[in-house]
């Protein structure tokens, strides 16, 4: 007689399952990981949302997306000399390698994934304060964003959802 595995329940099916992503970061190594996963989550026909909010607006706003950096500076899994991160031209150097690697695994630049997500039900939302603080307008941002909101809306809007900060 063999035991069946005893595999807990966390609702996993339920079929108003929510997600959402909260990006806070500007660069390109955090960019990817919220677009990545909230693409998977899509696929599996959750319910996703992503709150752009501080420095994670530069992955929406038009004269930053395109063009996110990579620095090894204070990233302790990168495989050069802590001394060496910050001398000039590291950061371009990491940038390009990156971006090289994404391109060869065939993952979008972060305004094409936005596109996508975009097209696949993804809810993009900009965080009311960081709008105002950087002095942004709708037109300077991502045309594919839901809207504008403040913390207390989106929370609204999340209510029930697993929440990742990134």
């Amino acid at each position: 007689m063999t035991d069946a595995p005893i595999i807990p329940d966390f609702g996993d099916d339920d079929e108003d399952r929510k997600i959402s992503f909260v990006c806070s970061k500007g660069t390109l190594d955090m960019a990817y990981p919220a677009l990545i996963m909230a693409s998977g989550a899509l696929e599996l026909g959750i319910e996703t949302h992503i709150f752009f909010t501080f420095w994670g607006m530069d992955m929406i706003n038009k004269k930053t997306m395109g063009n996110l950096k990579f620095t090894p500076v204070g990233n302790t899994s990168m495989p050069v000399p802590a001394a060496m991160a910050p001398l000039p031209g590291m950061t371009t150097f990491a940038t390009h390698k990156m971006k090289k690697q994404m391109e060869d695994l065939d993952i979008p630049d972060i305004p094409t994934f936005l596109e996508h997500l975009q097209d696949m039900g993804c809810h993009l939302w900009a965080c009311k304060m960081s709008v105002d603080m950087f002095d942004l307008t709708e037109d300077q941002m991502f045309d594919g964003l839901d809207g504008v909101l403040n913390v207390g809306e989106f929370m609204e809007i999340i209510e029930g959802a697993q929440t990742m900060f990134i």
